[in-house]
């Protein structure tokens, strides 16, 4: 078997490796992508088993189709934990190849879940539908400035049929006149393609019996059900809720120490897509449902709030985020 360390970068990659039953060992620097290609297809000549391991970081997708075409077994690791297990000071691209061989061969390599190729693809299109709903998001606000600039103030209703005659009607400057009518040009063509894309995201979500499991729980819709079915993959990687809420950094962040334990804001580690339509929901969950604005009163009233609490604003999705977990470990729906 051959087994590589590799430090990998946009421009290349620095590889540590050896041949187990040689004990032959090379290192070397490879330039993007065709050092890197031409290497990996030679080792995959040699009939011999490959694995290469490396950070779970940068911008490495074309490698991994290229590996995984020629057979060869890549393991992402946790960054975070290997750059913990090191024990020297000195960092350098060799270095950190070396390093991560050693994990490797000691067989302490902190591998981690990777989602095959069809969940990122649907991840795309989440974030793609996410970057033109804030780009909407931005022309709107700039639009109800512009009203606000000649006295109409009508929020929601600007975008309606009379509410926009009214904002075209105002006799403006030259260049405020045409930064209003290019930016109701983009509103334009934005609605159209969100619409799109949202009835992507909704046919997706239907052909996975998942998300449509989630889709029971109050507040939560097909946008919501089917990230948190992608990000959160194979559920038996979790053994409870709380767990979770960790995985996407709901949970507090603590600075303990003795008998002293404080508790501070929510640490926001992991996915934001999913924390942020994790609030949404649970928000919508918060004024439907009485039993659950209960809950969500009690985390935010002050007058029970204690010393070393976690934050109130991080109840209502830390709470959320329990329930969901039962719900997609069913086998069946009930």
């Amino acid at each position: 078997m051959i087994i590589i360390g590799v430090d990998f970068h946009p421009e290349y990659q620095e590889i540590a490796s050896v041949e187990t039953d040689t004990g032959e060992y090379q290192e070397k620097r490879l330039a993007h992508p065709q050092e890197a290609e031409e290497f990996y297809r030679c080792l995959s000549c040699v009939g011999q088993v490959v694995r290469v391991g490396m950070e779970a970081s940068g911008h490495g997708r074309w490698c991994e189709r290229l590996l995984e075409g020629l057979g060869v077994e890549l393991w992402r690791g946790d960054a975070e934990v290997i750059r913990a297990k090191r024990g020297r000071k000195q960092k350098t691209d060799r270095e950190d190849a070396r390093h991560i061989l050693k994990l490797l061969l000691k067989d302490d390599f902190p591998r981690i879940w990777v989602p095959n190729w069809e969940n990122r693809d649907l991840r795309q299109l989440l974030w793609h539908r996410h970057r033109m709903v804030q780009a909407r998001t931005r022309v709107m606000n700039q639009l109800q400035a512009v009203a606000l600039n000649e006295g109409l103030r009508c929020k929601k209703r600007l975008f309606r049929a009379d509410g926009r005659q009214q904002l075209e009607s105002f006799q403006l400057a030259p260049w405020a006149s045409r930064r209003r009518g290019e930016l109701l040009e983009l509103l334009d063509r934005l609605n159209p393609t969100i619409a799109e894309l949202s009835q992507a995201v909704e046919r997706a979500a239907e052909k996975c019996p998942e998300a449509r499991r989630l889709m029971t729980h109050p507040g939560v819709g097909a946008l919501t059900a089917l990230a948190f079915v992608l990000i959160i993959g194979e559920t038996k990687r979790f053994q409870c809720g709380k767990q979770i809420a960790a995985y996407l950094g709901l949970v507090p962040l603590e600075k303990s120490s003795g008998n002293r334990r404080r508790l501070g804001h929510i640490t926001k580690q992991g996915n934001s897509l999913l924390r942020f339509l994790l609030v949404e929901a649970g928000q919508v969950t918060v004024r439907s449902l009485p039993e659950w604005r209960s809950k969500y009163v009690h985390l935010t009233n002050p007058a029970l709030k204690i010393r070393g609490q976690p934050e109130a604003s991080s109840g209502c999705p830390l709470i959320f985020s329990h329930r969901p977990n039962t719900n997609l470990c069913q086998t069946r729906p009930t």
